[in-house]
This record gives C-alpha cells, sequence and structure tokens, in this order.
C-alpha cells in the first residue's frame, strides 16, 4: 500500500477549499447559532426522569432526598436547555443581531415557562400511559409501558417538543422529535395538535405532519400517515393547514392513509386497514377497503365473516 503524499493532502484540500467558495447553501461556515445534538439528547434523558421519575433513575445513585434529587437534576436541565435556546434565538428575526445578554435573558424566560408546564405535559401523559394499558391486552403492567413501548417514548418526546415549539423555539423541538424518529420510528412534527388518551400501537412508519389536529381518545396503529395532499407549491404552503383533523374517539388501523389540510375524520369513526382518505368522513363511520381478494396456491384457506368483514386464514 502506498503512502499518502502531502503534495495529494495539499491538492485534495485546495480543491475541496475552492468548492467551499462557491456561495452556495451547502457552502456555509457559520455554524455558531446551532444547537449541539448531544446535549439536546441529554436534556431529553434527563426530562424522562422529571416525567417519569419511579422509572427513568440514575444509574450510580445518590443518597440524598427525592426533592434534593429533583433540584439537582431540574437545575442541571434548566442551565442546558437556556444555553441552547438562547443559542438558536439568533434564527428569529427579532434576535438576528442581538447580544448575548438579550438572547439570554429570553431564553431564561422561556425555560422557565417551560418548566411550569411540566405538570400539564405530565397529566396528558399519564393519560396515553392509561390508554396503552387499556387498548393493549398484551400489556402485562404500566410499568411495561413506560420502559417498553416505543409509541410512548415518541408520545413523550413529542409533548416535551410541542411545549417548546408553541413558546416559538427554533429548532430545538425538531431536533427533538427527529431523535424519537431514529430510535422509535414513529415521525410527529412538533406543532403537530395531539389530545388526552393518544395511542400509538406497535409504532413503526407512523407520520404525523405539522399541521395535524388530534383528539381525545385517538388510536392509531403501524404504517399510519396522517399527512399533506400536495406539497408541490413547496414553501408557499409554509404556515397553511395541509394536514387533517382526527376527531374524538377515532381508530385508524395499519397502513391508513389521511391526508389533506381540510379533511375531517368525525368522532367514533373506524378506518380499516390500508384506507386511503382525501375526504372528510362523517362522524361513527366505518371506512374499509372493498373488492379484495388474496389467492392462495398449495394451502387450505378458511373463510370467516367478522363484524361484515372478510377475514383469510392460512391453514
Amino acid at each position: 500500500m502506498e503512502n499518502i503524499e502531502q503534495k495529494d493532502i495539499d491538492n485534495i484540500i485546495n480543491t475541496i477549499m475552492d468548492d467551499y467558495s462557491k456561495g452556495r447553501d451547502i457552502d456555509s461556515m457559520s455554524v455558531f447559532h446551532q444547537p449541539d445534538m448531544d446535549v439536546i439528547k441529554d436534556i431529553i434523558n434527563k426530562l424522562l426522569r422529571v416525567f417519569y421519575p419511579g422509572f427513568y433513575r440514575e444509574r450510580v445513585y445518590k443518597y440524598y432526598n427525592e426533592r434534593n434529587n429533583l433540584a439537582v437534576l431540574i437545575e442541571d436541565i434548566m442551565y442546558n436547555l437556556q444555553k441552547q435556546i438562547s443559542i438558536v434565538l439568533h434564527n428569529r428575526d427579532e434576535y438576528l443581531d442581538s447580544d448575548e445578554e438579550v438572547t439570554d435573558h429570553e431564553a431564561y424566560l422561556i425555560t422557565k415557562k417551560f418548566f411550569h408546564n411540566i405538570p400539564k405535559i405530565r397529566a396528558y401523559l399519564d393519560t396515553d400511559m392509561q390508554a396503552a394499558f387499556d387498548g393493549d391486552p398484551a400489556a402485562n403492567g404500566k410499568d411495561e409501558i413506560v420502559l417498553c413501548y416505543p409509541g410512548l417514548l415518541a408520545t413523550t418526546i413529542n409533548r416535551i417538543a410541542h411545549e417548546l415549539f408553541v413558546l416559538d423555539v427554533p429548532l430545538i423541538p425538531r431536533m427533538m422529535t427527529e431523535y424519537a424518529h431514529s430510535i422509535t420510528g414513529v415521525d410527529i412534527h412538533p406543532g403537530a395538535k395531539i389530545g388526552k388518551y393518544f395511542f400509538i400501537d406497535h409504532a413503526t412508519g407512523i407520520v404525523i405532519g405539522s399541521t395535524t389536529v388530534i383528539g381525545d381518545h385517538v388510536k392509531i396503529y403501524q404504517g399510519v400517515t396522517l399527512g399533506a395532499l400536495s406539497t408541490r407549491k413547496g414553501q408557499a404552503l409554509h404556515g397553511i393547514k395541509r394536514h387533517p383533523t382526527i376527531e374524538d374517539n377515532v381508530t385508524l388501523y395499519a397502513g391508513a392513509s389521511v391526508l389533506g389540510g381540510e379533511t375531517v375524520i368525525g368522532h367514533d369513526t373506524v378506518v380499516g386497514s390500508n384506507a386511503f382518505i382525501t375526504s372528510s368522513v362523517p362522524p361513527n363511520s366505518r371506512i374499509s377497503i372493498e373488492n379484495k381478494s388474496i389467492h392462495v396456491e398449495n394451502s387450505k384457506v378458511k373463510e370467516e365473516k367478522i363484524d361484515d368483514s372478510t377475514w383469510f386464514y392460512i391453514i
């Protein structure tokens, strides 16, 4: 194997530096207003200990009372969250050229508001935990739901991110939900509004867009998409409601897609697997795909009617 010569390295560096000089967006080296992803992940993991004190604990136990433990934890999170928010505030037009003292003060106010909202977030999460327990006969207990169910983890991180989104914090909420996406397979934009008793079962391949509105007691299964009908207009659609509204007591089964900002799924509706919906559905509806058939070779098929739907079991 030949040794790499310094002149070759110099030539490569010169080529890349020339490429950097073209003035494109990709060439920007202004990284001063970008938060630290590792710090954001650490904040999330520590907030999990605040939200679920009996389930997420320190690896090294410290022999303080609960109040002292919480005080140390809160001080740590507040310091780091405030610091990261101060950095990203420069991405808001009104703070574009502000000095650090101004952004630090605003970041402190935002951080304080967020922490005062923690009891409200926990109240919602308690209902999510209950919905998962009530909705999944495979659950052996709520400790299993908290520690093992990626749907609840994704929902928890989304509820954290949503509060920061409402407080107009740039970048950080989206980083949080994309972190959740990477570890759970659930992609929920922090702008989505989600009611109480929300349950994601199996939690794989789910997409919930930024302007989605979800009511109370909604249950969705793997592969569900709550998305935009069209994004061809690009940034011209920014801020416009593009995603559906799901009213109370709705169940969406695996693979269902509900698209469009004017689409409303009425309360107490069941949407069957693989349904593709682009217009509103009245309350108390049952939506299913008809005229589907199964062809099986070299096997026996037993056909059974359940709730006016045809189910096939291969024997």
